[in-house]
């Protein structure tokens, strides 16, 4: 059975064509693919990421359990909202899957993990557990949206004012929690923007609302 995100709705109501991807019924475009393409590099799209997972680990050993479960060191993040990409590892050195952490304190972090391997990546984190004093939970509750481009942060800003303190001063492969969402800056298009994980029910009313200020879908 297919599974949708919070935005489905949204994605056919903006005339968006749906396929699968990873067992989501996802939007592939919505019309010219090149148009979007030059939105993205000239001014600002947004994505919806909300197939990917989140997945907190918190508790006295976090770190040192995510020090045995990743290739890169995450003893290495000190500064809150610092984030990390790094690969997953099996036990013999081959990789899982690529993810990125953010760190908060040295207790509590937050991991994105893909949508193709989500289930299976949080199988192989509950499976290592043993011996930490650590908890992994995941949140399909949650939604993302990414919002790409060179005004990306400016129309953001437009649409949620009172976001901009917590998050201007954010470098890239830095996050901020933000009435209880997470906004970070670490994209994949190559364009600058932020990547915003919210409650899945607010997703609709928020991705109406930076629509409303120029940032296509």
């Amino acid at each position: 059975m297919t599974k949708r995100t919070p935005l489905y709705a949204a994605h056919v109501a903006a005339g968006a064509k749906i396929g699968d991807f990873a067992g989501w019924e996802m939007p592939i475009n919505y019309g010219s693919q090149i148009e979007e393409h030059h939105l993205v590099r000239r001014d600002a799209g947004m994505f919806d990421v909300s197939h990917m997972r989140a997945v907190d680990v918190a508790g006295p050993d976090a770190q040192a359990y995510l020090r045995r479960l990743v290739a890169n060191d995450v003893a290495k993040l000190t500064l809150p909202g610092k984030a990390l990409y790094s690969c997953m590892l099996k036990e013999d050195g081959g990789v899982i899957d690529d993810l990125i952490i953010y760190f908060f304190t040295p207790e509590r972090y937050r991991i994105v993990v893909n949508a193709g391997t989500a289930d299976k990546d949080l199988a192989w984190m509950l499976a290592q557990t043993a011996g930490f004093k650590v908890s992994v939970q995941d949140h399909p509750e949650l939604a993302m949206i990414a919002v790409q481009g060179p005004n990306a942060r400016e129309r953001f800003w437009a649409a949620f004012p009172v976001g901009r303190a917590s998050t201007v001063l954010l470098q890239p492969f830095q996050a901020a929690e933000w009435d209880g969402w997470l906004v970070a800056r670490t994209g994949y298009t190559g364009e600058d923007g932020f990547e915003i994980i919210l409650p899945g029910a607010q997703a609709i009313a928020v991705w109406d609302k930076l629509k409303a200020v120029g940032i296509a879908p």
